[in-house]
C-alpha cells in the first residue's frame, strides 16, 4: 500500500484505463511477468544502487514475495529487496520529445525507490514519475528499472510497527531481530500490482474531480479538470449514457452538467436497475512550441447523494443498511498480489451472500476493485492503512503528517468512484490515549476538507466514554467493532444480547449519531463441528452471530449496519 515519503507523483487519474483509448499519443505497457529479485538485507534508511549480485529468484509481478519460493526465510524476511528488470521501449517514445513517457507503480509494500538507467526518480505506492529525459537522452531501445522496497514498518509507518533486537547470545545470532506489529494481519511486502509504462502529450489532463446532486428528478454532475503543462488550450466536455447517447454538454476547465430524468446510481438490490454509470469525455486541445496536441480521457460518473441524519444513512434520500464483509486482499500464494479471477470470484461470492457493502479493511485496495464495485453497485468504505496505532510515538507529529500525506493520496486516487459513501481514518486505534484527540481532530478536518461530500468515520474499539477521536467527526457514522462472548466473557453467549444492546445504548446516546456494528464474530477453527457450542467449535462461531444479529433495535432507533469480521489470513 502507498505509505512511505513519495518522491515521485502520486497517481491520481488512473492513465491510461484499461478499457479507455486516450489519444493519437497514448500508449501503454504492462511491465507484469517475472522480474529478478535479490535480497540485501539490513536495516538501513536507503540503500546505496549498486548491480545485483549473488542468487536471484524469478518473482512474479504483480505478487508478494512471501510465498512464492521455497525458503522459509522467505516468507518472513525483513528488509531491503531489490527487482530489477530490462525494458524494450517502442522507437517513438525515444525520438519523439513531443511523446510524455511516465513510469507508474501501482503498490509497492512498503517503501520503494526508484531508479530508471541508475538515476533515483521514485518513491513508492501509487506513484508515477516522468522518466521522459531519461529515456529520450540516447536515444535508447531499452531502460532498466530498478525498484528497492523495504518492508520494516516504524512507529511513525502507517501501518505502524517496531523492531525489537534480541541481544542475548546464548539465545540469539549477533544482529538478530524481530518485526512487531500491533495488527493480526500478514504484513506481505513485494510489488503488489501493476507496474505501467505510459504516454501522453506533453500537454495533458492530469486531473479530473467529479461531484453529483440530484433536485428532484433533475441529475447535476459537477466537474473540474486540471491541465499541465499550457494555458493555451480548449477543454471540451460531454456526458453520454449507457447507450452512448450524449446528454449534455460543457466547456472550460469547470461547469455543470444537467441530466433530465437522471438514471441514479443505487446500491446492489436497493434498485432494480443498480449501479448506473454515464460517461464523462474531456477532449483537449493545446497550442505548444511543436504544434497542435490533443489528450482525451473518459470517466465513468455514478449520479447518487449521500447523506446522514441523527439515526439513518442515506442514499439518494433513502434509508440505506449497511449488508456486507470487512475484506482483505490475501491470498495463497500471491499474497496480496492483484489477480482478476480471484477479485471476479470475491465478487460473485459477495452478490451470493445478498451483500450490499464492504469496507477496505485495513488499507486502500487496487484500483480495479473499486471499479467492479461501481459496476455492481457494492458499496464501500475506504480506509486508510491506519491499523495498529497503538503506540504513543505514532500519535506525534512526524506519525500525524504522515498520516495526512496518505489520507491525501488515497482521496485523490478514490474521490470519483460513487461506491464509495465514507472515508476511514483508522482502524481501532489507541483513542483513549491524551494525543489521539487533537490528532484525530486533524485527520478528520483534512479529510472533509478535501471531500465535503462524504462524511468520515473512525473504527474504534474503545468505550464510548473514552475515545478521544469519534467526537470529532462532524458528519458522523460510529462504526463499533466488538466481540462478544470472545474477547470477554469467553464462551458464554446468553450475555451478547445484553452486552450488544448496551453499546448501542450508550453510543447513541452520547452522539445521536446512525451506528454500525463494524466487525464481530469469533473464530473457529474449520470442520471443528461439536453438539455444543464451545470455544473454538463451528458452531460456536455461527452462534454468536445468530446472537448479535437478534438485537438490531433498542429505544426506537436502529442500527444502519453490520459488517462481518475480516478474513484475516495470518497462516
Amino acid at each position: 500500500m502507498h505509505t512511505g515519503f513519495s518522491r515521485g507523483r502520486s497517481g491520481g487519474l488512473e492513465r491510461p484505463r484499461g478499457e479507455v483509448m486516450l489519444s493519437s499519443f497514448a500508449c501503454r505497457q504492462n511491465c507484469w511477468g517475472a522480474w529478478p529479485l535479490s535480497f540485501l538485507g539490513g536495516l538501513d534508511p536507503i540503500p546505496a544502487l549498486s548491480p545485483q549480485s549473488g542468487p536471484t529468484l524469478d518473482m512474479p509481478v504483480p505478487s508478494s514475495f512471501n510465498d512464492v519460493g521455497q525458503d522459509g526465510q522467505l516468507r518472513s524476511f525483513v528488509g531491503w529487496v531489490w527487482y530489477e528488470r530490462e525494458i524494450t521501449l517502442p522507437q517513438r517514445w525515444t525520438e519523439d520529445l513531443g511523446t510524455r513517457v511516465v513510469l507508474r507503480i501501482g503498490s509497492a509494500h512498503y517503501y520503494a525507490i526508484v531508479w530508471v538507467n541508475r538515476v533515483h526518480v521514485g518513491g513508492h505506492l501509487p506513484f508515477e514519475a516522468d522518466i521522459s529525459k531519461l529515456v529520450q537522452s540516447g536515444p535508447l531501445s531499452s531502460c532498466r528499472i530498478t525498484i528497492a522496497i523495504n518492508n520494516v514498518l516504524s512507529p511513525h509507518t502507517l501501518p505502524p510497527g517496531t523492531i525489537l533486537y534480541k541481544t542475548d547470545p546464548s539465545m540469539y545470532p549477533k544482529g538478530y531481530f524481530v518485526q512487531n506489529t500491533k495488527f493480526d494481519f500478514f504484513n506481505y511486502a513485494g510489488l503488489h500490482r501493476s507496474v505501467v509504462l505510459y504516454t501522453t502529450p506533453t500537454t495533458y489532463i492530469d486531473d479530473i474531480t467529479v461531484t453529483t446532486d440530484v433536485d428532484q428528478d433533475i441529475g447535476w454532475v459537477n466537474y473540474r479538470i486540471v491541465v499541465q503543462s499550457s494555458d493555451h488550450l480548449q477543454l471540451d466536455v460531454c456526458l453520454l449514457d449507457e447507450e452512448g447517447k450524449v446528454l449534455a454538454k460543457g466547456a472550460g476547465v469547470q461547469g455543470q452538467l444537467q441530466v433530465p430524468s437522471a438514471h441514479l446510481w443505487w446500491p446492489y438490490l436497493m434498485h432494480e436497475h443498480p449501479a448506473y454509470l454515464y460517461s464523462l469525455e474531456v477532449k483537449m486541445m493545446a497550442q505548444t512550441a511543436v504544434g497542435p496536441v490533443s489528450d482525451f480521457y473518459t470517466l465513468p460518473v455514478g449520479i447518487r447523494t449521500v447523506a446522514v441524519t441523527e439515526s439513518q444513512f442515506l442514499i439518494n434520500g433513502k434509508p440505506f443498511y449497511f449488508r456486507g464483509v470487512n475484506k482483505h486482499e490475501d491470498a495463497d500464494i500471491r499474497g496480496k498480489g492483484f489477480d482478476w479471477p480471484l477479485l471476479v470470484k470475491d465478487f460473485n461470492l459477495l452478490r451470493w451472500l445478498g451483500a450490499n457493502a464492504f469496507r477496505t479493511s485495513h488499507y486502500p485496495y487496487a484500483e480495479e476493485v473499486l471499479q467492479l464495485c461501481d459496476r455492481y453497485g457494492i458499496v464501500v468504505i475506504d480506509e486508510s492503512p491506519g491499523v495498529g496505532i497503538a503506540l504513543v510515538e505514532s500519535f506525534s507529529n512526524v506519525s500525524l503528517q504522515h498520516h495526512l500525506e496518505v489520507m491525501e493520496e488515497m482521496i485523490r486516487r478514490d474521490k470519483n468512484h460513487p461506491a464509495v459513501v465514507m472515508w476511514s481514518v483508522a482502524n481501532e486505534p489507541a483513542s483513549f490515549l491524551k494525543p489521539a484527540g487533537y490528532c484525530f481532530k486533524t485527520l478528520i478536518a483534512h479529510a472533509k476538507a478535501l471531500d465535503p461530500s462524504r462524511p468520515v468515520t473512525s473504527v474504534t474499539n474503545t468505550n464510548y466514554e473514552a475515545d478521544l477521536g469519534v467526537s470529532w467527526l462532524p458528519s458522523l457514522v460510529i462504526c463499533v467493532n466488538s466481540y462478544y462472548s470472545w474477547y470477554h466473557d469467553y464462551g458464554h453467549m446468553e450475555v451478547i444480547q445484553l452486552q450488544l444492546a448496551t453499546q448501542f445504548e450508550n453510543w447513541y446516546k452520547a452522539y445521536q449519531k446512525p451506528m454500525i456494528q463494524s466487525e464481530y464474530k469469533a473464530d473457529a477453527i474449520e470442520g471443528f463441528h461439536e453438539v455444543k457450542h464451545l470455544l473454538m467449535r463451528m458452531l460456536f462461531g455461527v452462534a454468536t452471530v445468530e446472537n448479535s444479529m437478534e438485537t438490531t433495535t433498542w429505544s426506537g432507533s436502529s442500527t444502519t449496519g453490520y459488517l462481518s469480521k475480516e478474513n484475516k489470513n495470518t497462516n
